[in-house]
């Protein structure tokens, strides 16, 4: 090859050089938008970081923050429910209906007032059943809903009872911290259950739910249930604007106590002034159009007040 053409040839290889590690650097750099670049957004639309609360706490028992992984876990809750706006605007709205109910309960069966965002976490107060068969506000399987006393069939389902399971809950929780030694456990055993949590717990000797390496699910979930505290007891802290009257209520309604059959609850409904689907509303453990009481138990029956 001539000396023309052996400083052809490396000039290229050179430019080829060039070129290739341009195209990387240019790959692997983050692009800052520039002054004069349109804006894709509202200009007045911003999504910023947030500041953790220090105070941030479940049942008065304190989240440590100081700690680099729990603080980045917070964060994440705190961002997703903060910024998931129609799911936070709902839960809002169902908080002022359904509260009102569970306070009292939790105050009469001696449960801390923050387990009321543990059912709000578990079934957004809406009557849907999870993929494992989970049911009603406090999300009970039907073997815990029976080890506990409640009456799951066919035809009713006292799982879907707001007192009834409440209770139930209460009565689970308090064992769980009796067993497990905080409220924060016994939260996180109600996700992950009580043999499971305290299994890990003895594996990894450790004593705090904030120490213990658990799934990825009962991770999440105390800081999902402290997210929504926060959100919700300081909606326009976190940009959720709203008048009283955008709430949802509950209508009052008063109790019919029945202790025989009912062959029909459409025609039982309309001896009220009411109807079938109304009735079923407040009363969803109710499961079929019939109350088969072959026990002659006592069932009390809410009928909205019109």
């Amino acid at each position: 090859m001539s000396k023309p053409l052996r400083l052809l040839s490396l000039l290229s290889v050179v430019l080829i050089t060039v070129v290739f590690i341009n195209a990387i650097n240019t790959k692997n750099t983050i692009s800052f938008q520039k002054e004069n670049d349109p804006i894709n957004t509202h200009e007045s639309y911003k999504i910023k970081a947030l500041k953790l609360p220090k105070n941030l706490n479940l049942a008065g028992e304190r989240v440590p923050l100081e700690k680099t992984d729990i603080k980045e876990r917070m964060d994440r809750e705190l961002l997703v429910n903060t910024y998931w706006q129609s799911n936070g605007l709902l839960l809002i709205k169902r908080a002022n209906k359904y509260f009102p109910v569970l306070e009292p309960l939790l105050k009469k069966y001696g449960l801390p007032d923050d387990f009321k965002f543990l059912a709000l976490a578990e079934s957004g107060f809406i009557d849907e059943t999870s993929t494992a068969g989970a049911a009603g506000m406090w999300h009970f399987l039907k073997s815990t809903g029976k080890e506990f006393g409640l009456e799951i069939n066919s035809n009713v389902d006292e799982r879907y009872h707001i007192e009834k399971a409440t209770k139930v809950a209460a009565e689970y929780l308090k064992k769980s911290k009796e067993k497990l030694g905080s409220w924060t456990l016994a939260a996180a055993a109600y996700n992950a259950g009580n043999y499971g949590v305290s299994k890990r717990l003895e594996t990894q000797q450790v004593t705090s739910y904030y120490d213990a390496l658990l799934p990825d699910e009962t991770e999440r979930y105390i800081f999902r249930i402290i997210a929504l505290k926060e959100v919700i007891s300081n909606p326009k802290k976190y940009g959720f604007v709203f008048d009283e009257s955008d709430l949802y209520t509950l209508t009052e309604t008063k109790i019919v106590k029945v202790d025989t059959a009912i062959t029909n609850i459409a025609s039982f409904a309309k001896k009220f002034g009411t109807n079938y689907k109304e009735l079923k509303l407040y009363n969803p453990w109710l499961r079929e159009n019939k109350l088969n009481n072959k026990s002659r138990k006592l069932y009390e029956i809410k009928i909205p007040i019109k």
